[in-house]
This record gives C-alpha cells, sequence and structure tokens, in this order.
C-alpha cells in the first residue's frame, strides 16, 4: 500500500529556530495504533450511513505521535514500544523510520491495535480504538532499556511498573496518566501532562499526581495551567495558530511532546510550556497527526 501523503509532503513543518544550543536526546515508550483518518461532515448518529472522504492511514497514537515531534525537534529520538505479529506491526517501524523515529519493538503473537479516526467540520476528532493495547514490559528483553539511561528526557505513556522504573534512569521523566498500571507505586516522576477535559485521564491522575514534581492540565484554546510539589502555580496562553486549522488529531501528544523537549533541554517550565504550546498550535494546522509538526535543526 502507498503511503497516505509523498513523503516530502510528510515532512512540511514548521520551522523552528534556536530551541537550544544542543539537541537533547530523548526517548519515549509506550504503544502505537494503526489508525486509519478519514474526514465527515459530523459523527454518525446511531442508524446513521454516512460517507468518509479523504481517507489515509498512519501509524499513531500516544507513544508513537510524542515520538515522531521529538523526532523533529531533536534530529532522532527512541521509540520502545510492542506490536503485533502481522502487517500493521511490521509496517508501523517501517514507517516510523521515515519519519525519524529508531524504533526498539518486541513482538507479541496478537494482532496490532488499530483504531478509526472521524474528523468532522469542526475539526473535532472522535476516535473508536480496535484490540488491546499493546505495551513495552521490562520482561522484553530485546528491548533497549539500557539506552533509556542516556536520555536527557523520556516520556512514558504505555508499560509496566518495570519499563518505568528504567525510564526513571533518564535525566527528566514526563508522563501520562492512562499509563496508570505502571504509576502510583513509588516511582518518582518530573512532570505528569493531561487534559483537562479527558475524564479518564484525570480519574487517573488523582492516584499520582502527587508522584509528581509539576503537574500540567491542558486546557486547548485556553492554554492551560500547572503547579508544583512545591506549591508554585501559574498559566500559559494558547498561541496563535501559523496557518488554518485542520485537524485536532496529536495537538495533546504534540503539546506533551514539547513539554518534554523542553524539559529535557533544560529550558524553565513557562519556556517548556511556551515550546509546548507552538507544538500543539502547528500540528492542529495539518492534516493527520505528522503533516505539520514543529520542527528544526538545533545547533
Amino acid at each position: 500500500m502507498r503511503l497516505p501523503y509523498p513523503a516530502a509532503r510528510a515532512r512540511r513543518c514548521v520551522r523552528l529556530t534556536r530551541v537550544a544550543r544542543t539537541a537533547a536526546k530523548v526517548a519515549v515508550v509506550g504503544h502505537v495504533e494503526w489508525v486509519q483518518f478519514a474526514r465527515v461532515s459530523h459523527v454518525p448518529r446511531a442508524g446513521e450511513v454516512m460517507h468518509a472522504r479523504d481517507p489515509f492511514e498512519e501509524p499513531a497514537g500516544g507513544g508513537a505521535v510524542v515520538a515522531v515531534q521529538l523526532a523533529r525537534l531533536a534530529g532522532e529520538s527512541l521509540f520502545v514500544t510492542a506490536l503485533g505479529d502481522d502487517e500493521r506491526g511490521r509496517r508501523s517501524p517501517q514507517r516510523l523510520r521515515e519519519l525519524g523515529v529508531r524504533v526498539g519493538s518486541a513482538t507479541r503473537a496478537v494482532r496490532t491495535r488499530g483504531a478509526v479516526t472521524l474528523v468532522d467540520d469542526e475539526r473535532e476528532r472522535t476516535i473508536t480504538t480496535f484490540g488491546e493495547r499493546l505495551e513495552p514490559i521490562a520482561a522484553d528483553r530485546e528491548l533497549p532499556w539500557a539506552k533509556l539511561a542516556e536520555m536527557d528526557a523520556v516520556y512514558f505513556t504505555a508499560g509496566d511498573h518495570g519499563a518505568l522504573r528504567a525510564a526513571r534512569a533518564a535525566r527528566v521523566l514526563v508522563a501520562n496518566p492512562r499509563a496508570h498500571d505502571a504509576l502510583g507505586h513509588g516511582v518518582p516522576i518530573d512532570a505528569l501532562v493531561l487534559s483537562e477535559k479527558d475524564e479518564v485521564e484525570l480519574r487517573a491522575a488523582e492516584r499520582v499526581d502527587r508522584e509528581a514534581e509539576l503537574v500540567v492540565l491542558t486546557e486547548g484554546e485556553r492554554g492551560g495551567s500547572y503547579r508544583t510539589r512545591a506549591g508554585e502555580s501559574g498559566r500559559w496562553q494558547a498561541v496563535a495558530l501559523p496557518g488554518a486549522p485542520v485537524d485536532s488529531y496529536g495537538c495533546g501528544d504534540s503539546f506533551a511532546a514539547g513539554l518534554t523537549y523542553g524539559l529535557g533541554a533544560g529550558m524553565s517550565v513557562p519556556d517548556a510550556l511556551a515550546l509546548a504550546a507552538r507544538c500543539g498550535a502547528a500540528c492542529l494546522t495539518g492534516r493527520g497527526p505528522y503533516e505539520r509538526q514543529l520542527t528544526g535543526p538545533i545547533d
């Protein structure tokens, strides 16, 4: 099957100048979903038959999208994941490598998780997943766990407690509360990032946010808020879009990647949040998660 759009188009990204003098070494521990995207005028109502337009496919999900955005900020990223023993599991690493990601994957004797994402005329995405989320675990000896200790920052979105401990060897550890099975067992987290609109993330964060030095709550077009364990708090404002809004899929994950990169590069919390906001805004102006992510060489 052909790529959903030419490789040259996939790399048409917003330019970023001078994030930091030296690129941070970054990685993701998380999951992949093979996503079928399409546009609809509205989400179908019960019993309604609707024609979808402009379909394409990508390996995506919270782990993959962060890994690609990190690669575009840092020059490359490492993605530690698990995939099924099927065509999607074989195609996903190939596509992610085209997008600048080094993939270390374990293979499961099941199908790679799939998803369908419908983007409506309001540019909002509605996602339906199929199959279990495949997560890397510490018992996967073929995975490059030792490499995580070399990283300036790791983003963690799926895995077991042993995987989280391996990720903690990085200088900065950022996590999403959807990795709830691994969190809440005493491993300190530098930053926990979640959406204020996501009830699943909010509920999961209730039992783990005390382990985080920094908790970041995104609020979409209203920016967001943060608080620290030391009692400091603040807000940031959403930034102006670098183009017309197209598709909200991947905006939150791109934001999380920008925050992870910024903290790993030694930025202050406000500066890291400003970079994260730019990453989220850039993603909103592209088709799918990868067409318009923020990028640039860092010298």
